[in-house]
């Protein structure tokens, strides 16, 4: 377990973040909605041994980073970031982004695409994707259904939908039942407002796309292959894991994540 030891004071929130330090490229770590730092702990490990400059960190509103009695928007969690990679004096990190967090690093690099040096997004949907009918409804509607159901279930809905091992389930039910129902939807509500199709767009970064082959949130196992396809790259999909695929299989996406990272450092010798 990684302590969050740093604070950085926010409007309306203490952001709670760790930083390991050294000199190698630093690597922003945002995890998922209702989520917190620990669906990491062995990405952060794996970077750190192998000389990686890596930082941990709890959104607004989740985990250590509470209470929040600010407005929570996309615009608010971005700028938040921002503000965390000026305090820290981080240039040109790369941004790991799961869920949420993958729809955040894409509305940093899109938007301020020399602050970064690569993305990895994992089960995340796509931002600029085009989207049907069918999925513009499914959008628009999810936040609706969600308060139809009772808080004191939605802990382990959410777990059960987002994870296929025992051990990732219980772990998600513990975080997602620090969250009450009532942020839980804002959270959700600003995740959808990352969500702004431009079919012509393209990442201007080094990019990896990393999904649990047994993830159906969404339209992320459609969208993904599809968003592949448009960058000219290949998806990386684990088996045998769900839509949290850090904590499904650690192991594996710590594998993949390190390769991805360390081929963009080769490169860049």
């Amino acid at each position: 377990m990684v302590n969050l030891e740093g604070v950085l004071r926010l409007d309306g929130c203490a952001m709670r973040y760790a930083d390991s330090g050294g000199d190698g490229r630093p690597v922003v770590f945002l995890h998922g909605a209702g989520a917190d730092h620990t669906m990491y702990a062995a990405q952060y490990e794996t970077l750190v041994a192998a000389g990686f400059r890596a930082v941990l960190l709890d959104l607004r509103g989740h985990g250590s980073s509470r209470p929040n009695t600010a407005s929570l928007s996309a615009e608010v969690l971005a700028t938040d970031i921002e503000a965390l990679v000026a305090h820290l004096g981080l240039r040109r990190p790369a941004l790991v982004g799961h869920s949420l967090g993958g729809n955040l690093a894409q509305r940093l690099v899109r938007r301020a695409p020399d602050r970064y040096s690569a993305m990895a997004v994992l089960d995340s949907a796509w931002n600029t994707g085009p989207l049907s009918a069918m999925e513009r409804l499914a959008l628009k509607s999810a936040a609706p259904v969600l308060r139809l159901i009772p808080a004191r279930a939605l802990p382990r809905m959410m777990a059960d939908a987002s994870a296929v091992t025992d051990t990732a389930r219980a772990d998600l039910v513990r975080v997602f039942s620090a969250m009450p129902k009532a942020e839980f939807l804002s959270v959700w509500l600003a995740t959808t407002r990352f969500v702004d199709p431009d079919p012509a767009y393209r990442t201007p970064v080094p990019l990896l796309l990393l999904r649990g082959a047994k993830d159906r949130t969404g339209n992320i196992a459609t969208a993904m292959p599809q968003w592949a396809a448009a960058e000219g790259i290949e998806e990386v999909v684990i088996p045998d894991a769900g839509h949290v695929v850090t904590l499904d299989a650690p192991e594996a996406a710590s594998k993949a994540l390190l390769a991805f990272l360390t081929r963009i450092e080769s490169e860049h010798e």
